[in-house]
Formats: C-alpha cells, sequence, structure tokens
C-alpha cells in the first residue's frame, strides 16, 4: 500500500526548516556586522588575510615541506635506472 500524504505536517516542517535557515543567516550577518563594527571602533584588530582556512591562525603562509617517507620527485638514486 502507498505512502499517505501528510500535506498539513510537511508544509509544517517545510516553514519550519526555512524558518531555522532565515535565523542562521540572520545571526551570521548580525555577527558579521558587530565585528565589523568593532574593527572599525578599533576594539578588535583587523584580520590582515593571511590566514588560509577559519582555523588557522593568521601570520604568513606556510611553505610547503616533503615529509619523512614520501616519495620525491626526480630519477632514482639507488640502481640509476631512470625508467623505474
Amino acid at each position: 500500500m502507498p505512502r499517505r500524504p501528510n500535506y498539513k505536517f510537511e508544509r509544517l516542517e517545510r516553514q519550519r526548516a526555512k524558518a531555522a535557515k532565515k535565523a542562521a543567516r540572520l545571526d551570521a550577518k548580525k555577527e558579521k556586522t558587530e565585528k565589523r563594527k568593532a574593527e572599525i571602533a578599533g576594539l578588535v584588530p583587523a584580520d590582515d588575510g593571511f590566514a588560509g582556512s577559519p582555523g588557522e591562525p593568521p601570520g604568513p603562509p606556510q611553505e610547503d615541506q616533503p615529509q619523512a617517507g614520501l616519495p620525491h620527485e626526480g630519477p632514482s638514486q639507488e640502481d640509476g635506472d631512470p625508467n623505474r
């Protein structure tokens, strides 16, 4: 037997999801506005734009360094055969 639709419940669920999404957007917008106003007032130092991701602390960019145990590019030095 097919599922019997419950239109009122489904509509209410969509409305709840929409309201939650709007609330989250409004909160993010308020936080951004507060941060911008604090930077303008000089209470919080401005972001220098060097951070690569939100969790990374601001600072100079990190250089890529080869990690131990990973193969390096270039010919093998063990037997001198470049086809290996």
